[in-house]
């Protein structure tokens, strides 16, 4: 006789099964939110760019799929993980609260593109509808409110891509829909891959669609290579970037503006002497930072004098950053010709004003809030109305001051206008050490490939840099250095496609997700309708 023993496995706690669902809920969510980790890594100062194509993948799996409140959500934690990062400069001397509030409401902006995503996910060739709708988010996000805040378009970050070509393709919109739409194929590639595991099959519609989502923008970033040209056209000229640096970073230096206008002055003088003695080339124009001269030369005579001074020392043109103080009426952020001969000539007046820096919407409701923020901007800028170009020396250059070369138009209508180079002089004393004069450096660069135009970046303080048509980086100054580039540059004046095109890639890119948007909503209502009738 045989005794049988039975073993009883223990009962796991109650807990177990509620633990591990628990940590369900939470995967998308987090796998969300570190998404927008990933595209905040790909951007400068690392040289991480394919971080942006994980990055879009795993955006993909979080909303595919998903209900618009689910997608919602998800959307605003990838935008958390994004800007959050990505814009702490901005909270640099004026505490947290406007980085947060800036970083709160372009957050909804990405979450509203989140939205979008996963309603089109269910469609054919999902990857490039989804694609389409983010540039659709960035469109939106670069135009309202307050005139937009184009910061952080994911072409901005891929300075040193393979994809990089494309900008002259067809500027930023092409650029940034090339890399979102091979991030998403990638995303479907492995969905692919994963089904086939599972049932040993694969539609070939479907493997085609991941498979050219995944391809296409590399082929045609490669194709796009002989638009990438950095001969010169039209000759040569020699320019010169003076940053003359700031007594110390912040918002003190407002209160030393005349020490600012003085290290300009002294670094260029130091080099008319190098020049003088042969340890350097004589420049044809010199170009000076935003704000290298917070004191209005036109009321300041002492500021007329030392920058006098300094243009007959050298010789040739200046193109100086000034604070223009009317009597009435708002602050000009102005860029002057500065002849050696004749003084100030023509001018250009900032067109795209930073809005809580330069200008102060909702000026009571911000009192309300933070009455020290609201009297730090005490008097408003106000806006150019004309695109700015100067002839310095025979050499037509294009201004976009600082924040402008943010937004396509103002740097594009430049190169329209004539522009053989463009100077984007900048001020970010403000933001310290901080990531922004690399984030904007890298702007920069992408608008030298877009029109094919040699960009230099005369900065106070930050990184002043020489960049060759093609996107490299020649000369580079040191951050809070006195310093002075100069470098032999080629001229150019003929127009690459995005230069010519203007702005309809981005309206046919706004196009095509509408649609996508309209069928997916379309198909929606349908099958609703259908669910209720049986």
């Amino acid at each position: 006789m045989s005794a049988t023993i039975t073993t009883v496995e223990p009962t796991p706690p109650a807990s177990a099964p509620r633990g591990r669902g628990l940590l369900r809920r939470f995967i998308r969510p987090g796998a969300a939110a570190l998404s927008g980790v990933l595209l905040f890594a790909s951007f400068p100062p690392r040289t991480l760019w394919w971080l942006v194509l994980p990055g879009f993948a795993l955006l993909a799996w979080s909303l595919y799929g998903r209900r618009p409140r689910a997608a919602l959500g998800l959307g605003y934690l990838a935008g958390l993980g994004f800007l959050l990062p990505l814009l702490v400069w901005t909270g640099e001397e004026v505490g947290p609260g406007p980085w947060l509030a800036l970083v709160a409401l372009e957050a909804l902006f990405i979450a509203l593109t989140g939205v979008g995503i996963a309603a089109v996910s269910r469609l054919p060739g999902w990857p490039v509808w989804a694609a389409a709708v983010w540039i659709l988010g960035e469109a939106v996000r670069a135009r309202v409110p307050f005139g937009g805040f184009p910061w952080g378009k994911i072409a901005f970050g891929q300075a040193d891509s393979v994809f990089l070509p494309l900008a002259a393709v067809g500027g930023t919109p092409v650029l940034g829909f090339a890399v979102a739409l091979c991030g998403f194929g990638l995303y479907e590639a492995v969905r692919q891959v994963l089904a086939y595991r599972r049932t040993g099959t694969v539609p070939r519609r479907a493997a085609a669609v991941a498979a050219l989502a995944v391809l296409a923008p590399v082929t045609a970033a490669l194709a796009a290579l002989p638009l990438v040209d950095d001969s010169a056209e039209d000759g040569t000229a020699t320019v010169a970037a003076v940053q003359g640096n700031v007594p110390r970073a912040g918002l003190e230096f407002n209160a030393q503006r005349r020490a600012v206008l003085d290290n300009h002055v002294r670094r260029t003088l130091q080099l008319a002497a190098d020049v003088k003695a042969g340890k350097e080339p004589r420049p044809d124009f010199v170009l000076w930072p935003e704000n290298s001269s917070d004191i209005d030369p036109y009321r300041n005579a002492d500021a007329r004098d030392v920058i006098d001074q300094a243009a007959r020392a050298i010789g040739v043109p200046i193109s100086v950053g000034a604070v223009v103080t009317p009597d009435t009426g708002p602050l000009r952020n102005t860029q002057i010709l500065w002849d050696p001969e004749r003084g100030p000539t023509v001018t250009y007046d900032k067109r795209q004003i930073q809005p809580f820096g330069e200008y102060l919407p909702l000026r009571s409701l911000v009192r309300m809030i933070s009455p020290g923020y609201a009297d730090m901007v005490r008097r408003d800028f106000g806006r150019g109305g004309e695109p700015g170009v100067f002839d310095l020396a025979g050499t037509d250059v294009g201004l976009a001051t600082c924040y402008e070369a943010a937004f396509d138009w103002a740097v594009r209508d430049t190169v329209s206008h004539g522009a053989q180079l463009i100077s984007v002089p900048s001020n970010n004393a403000t933001f310290g050490r901080s990531e922004m004069t690399y984030q904007q450096l890298a702007m920069s660069r992408v608008r030298a490939v877009e029109h094919s135009r040699t960009v230099v970046v005369p900065v106070t303080s930050g990184v002043s840099a020489i960049i060759q048509p093609d996107g490299r980086i020649i000369r580079k100054s040191g951050m809070f250095t006195p310093d002075a580039l100069v470098a032999k540059v080629p001229l150019r004046s003929s127009l690459t496609p995005a230069t010519r095109l203007g702005t309809l890639p981005e309206g046919l890119l706004v196009a095509v997700a509408v649609g996508g948007l309209g069928w997916a909503t379309a198909r929606s209502v349908r099958n609703r309708r259908t669910t209720t009738a049986d």
